[in-house]
């Protein structure tokens, strides 16, 4: 996963008046934590970071009392009704650091013919990476797989580096067979009523 750059302003004030104004100027304001330290309190480019954000667990690079620090977004609040980023949450990490994030689960292939259906009992997978390596996404084979078929956690094959946070007999996907449809009950329930 490649690194995003953004530009940042040290927040000297605060209170939705002060949050207000910032977005009226195009920025977000967002808070870093971690580590020990001290919050720190920021305005982000609003344009750039929701950009950044279209990314899974996107790896943000932000300037900190002069020095470029690595951070994930943890917390994402947008408005109800135009869904623009309000304010962000970030968690300061370190290279070579394992962090927890969920990664989100894709499939490829084509199920048994029948008109079977796919769950996806998890739409993401926790796992267990490095803060600088994370995976952006898992894709997972359903090709063929029958009605009754599942595929657990452990099942998945996971880039070099990542672990699974999460049982590894934890259902992500399974396979439902197709619903008889009302005019097949009726026939069923006609041929029993004639043959009794």
């Amino acid at each position: 996963m490649s690194e995003i750059r953004l530009a940042a302003e040290t927040r000297t004030e605060f209170g939705k008046g002060a949050a207000r104004r910032a977005r009226v100027a195009g920025l977000v304001p967002a808070v870093v934590y971690g580590h020990g330290h001290t919050p720190v309190h920021l305005n982000l480019p609003g344009h750039a970071l929701m950009m950044a954000l279209k990314t899974p667990n996107a790896l943000l690079v932000v300037p900190i009392e002069g020095k470029d620090e690595y951070v994930l977004p943890k917390a994402v609040q947008r408005a109800a009704i135009k869904r623009n980023i309000e304010h962000v949450d970030l968690l300061l990490v370190k290279r070579g650091e394992k962090v927890t994030v969920e990664i989100p689960v894709l499939t490829e292939g084509e199920l048994a013919p029948g008109g079977n259906l796919l769950e996806h009992v998890l739409n993401t997978l926790p796992v267990e990476a490095e803060a600088t390596h994370l995976p952006e996404s898992v894709t997972v084979s359903v090709q063929g797989l029958e009605a009754g078929a599942s595929v657990l956690a452990k099942d998945i094959t996971l880039p070099a580096g990542t672990t699974l946070a999460v049982d590894g007999d934890t259902v992500v996907l399974q396979v439902i067979g197709a619903q008889a449809s009302q005019a097949d009950a009726d026939a069923e329930a006609a041929a029993d009523a004639a043959s009794a």
